[in-house]
């Protein structure tokens, strides 16, 4: 037993080392240790007394909790997100049919058959066991192969899954601040309507009594048609990106998110500052970098499979069980039997398939390299251009709040000189005007700032680290 034992245990390391799978190296990151920036590059060089607020869970961000009450929903309702996980499915059950070829498939057989023989009578025979047909012993690595390859596709499958997660737990966070940023342009839009609708009014009775003439009628009329045409068409933006918002969590909108979208306003989003850290660290966090490295891992091993196909293919079919001439006799003592047919199959000439399938597997894994090095760098700009409208957005933001300011006072002093007749009708509507503008560019200016902060929150992995699976971990 002890020596069955050991020869048992070297053979499966024989077996275990017959792999022609190229040795698996990770590419080098082809892009810079550091953010272009400066600022962010600083920070990133500082040491961190606790991780980084994107190697959190994603309520820890999204803290609204609105917000996190759209993204549960969308999670659960959002049809593209249902496909990705269904493809999840289609490949660990392709991953099962690949683990099974690695055993043999057993049947359980009865056969029989009557059949006319020279003599002019009947012949029968009848057959029942167990039966295995054409069971590969894999000497060379090629099943073995062909199942790392669908445990790869596997893990690629599902960090697809994780980035789809990811991009639409934004699209739902942004799409809400869009209706956000809506609501507002509407109140300001619908106040300046009113404001304009007023001056009209007393520009008319001024113009009836000789006071104003017909260029200030009309320029008051041109200010208030241009306002109501301001209004219908953020009334169209406003139903579409809540159509868009809709789409994204798969249903309607909630009663609790429609009656703090009639009341709230987008100056309450506020979301955490985040450091950047290293541009290494969006290997680890990042699943579409996941998914391409798992894509050259497949491509790695289908090289394995290409190359054991230049080696000779053993395959065994093996049975045992009962034959008898009568149906009676099937099973009874004297009638067992076993059989056994192994079968070498060695390539000698195909006319250069097997190189031309190697050729391919290799292409394929220069591919799968150069995607996955493309990842990478698309990854690096995104998250570099999410850092540069950081601090750049966050300027933006206060100038505007500080202009705001300054034409609402100058609206409030030409209006004083235009009722004690120190300024002219020109003077007043001009003024309005211009602060209708800063109005609605500061909304969106706060807009594009915290819609920056979720894309820079996405970018750099979208802090959702329970979903992540180690890279060649099996399911």
């Amino acid at each position: 037993m002890n020596k069955l034992t050991v020869i048992s245990v070297a053979c499966a390391s024989v077996l275990s080392a017959c792999s022609l799978i190229p040795t698996y190296e990770r590419p080098a990151a082809p892009v810079a240790t550091q953010w272009p920036t400066a600022a962010s590059a600083k920070e990133s060089s500082e040491k961190q007394s606790t991780s980084p607020l994107w190697n959190k869970g994603w309520e820890d961000f999204y803290t609204d909790k609105t917000v996190q009450q759209l993204i549960h929903t969308a999670l659960a309702n959002n049809r593209d997100l249902r496909v990705s996980v269904l493809n999840i499915e289609q490949a660990r059950a392709q991953l099962g049919l690949r683990r099974a070829d690695q055993f043999p498939a057993i049947n359980a057989t009865v056969t029989g058959s009557r059949v006319p023989n020279s003599s002019g009578g009947i012949t029968s025979s009848y057959t029942g066991g167990l039966t295995f047909t054409a069971y590969e012993l894999d000497f060379f690595g090629r099943v073995a192969s062909l199942k790392e390859q669908a445990l790869a596709q596997y893990l690629a499958t599902s960090e697809a899954t994780k980035t789809v997660q990811i991009s639409l737990m934004a699209s739902v966070a942004q799409s809400w601040l869009s209706l956000l940023a809506d609501e507002d342009l509407l109140r300001t839009s619908r106040q300046t309507l009113a404001t304009r609708e007023e001056s009209l009014k007393l520009t008319e009775l001024k113009r009836s009594h000789g006071a104003a003439s017909d260029l200030d009628w009309r320029l008051a009329q041109t200010l208030l048609e241009s306002a109501r045409v301001t209004l219908a068409q953020q009334l169209q933006k406003r139903a579409q990106d809540e159509n868009a918002l809709t789409l994204l969590l798969g249903q309607s909108l909630p009663d609790a998110a429609r009656n703090q979208l009639a009341q709230g306003q987008l100056d309450s989003q506020q979301f955490p500052s985040l450091p950047a850290g290293l541009p290494s660290d969006l290997l680890t966090y990042r699943p579409d970098i996941r998914q391409a490295e798992q894509s050259l891992l497949a491509s790695n091993a289908n090289i394995g499979a290409a190359r054991a196909a230049f080696f000779p293919r053993i395959t065994l079919t093996a049975g045992a069980g009962s034959a008898s001439s009568e149906l009676s006799g099937l099973f009874k003592s004297g009638s067992w039997g076993w059989t056994m047919a192994p079968s070498l199959v060695l390539p000698i000439f195909n006319a250069g398939a097997n190189q031309a399938n190697l050729d391919i597997a290799q292409a394929t894994r220069d591919i799968a390299v150069a995607q996955y090095e493309k990842t990478i760098q698309s990854a690096f700009r995104e998250v570099a251009d999410a850092l540069a409208g950081q601090d750049t957005l966050a300027q933006q933001l206060q100038s505007s709040e500080a202009l705001l300011k300054a034409e609402s006072e100058r609206t409030r002093l030409t209006k004083l000189r235009f009722d004690n007749g120190a300024a002219s009708q020109l003077d007043w509507l001009d003024a309005q005007r211009s602060l209708f503008t800063t109005q609605q560019s500061l909304v969106q200016t706060r807009l594009t700032y915290l819609q920056n902060q979720v894309t820079l929150f996405k970018s750099l992995g979208g802090a959702n680290p329970e979903l992540s699976i180690e890279p060649g971990k099996a399911p």
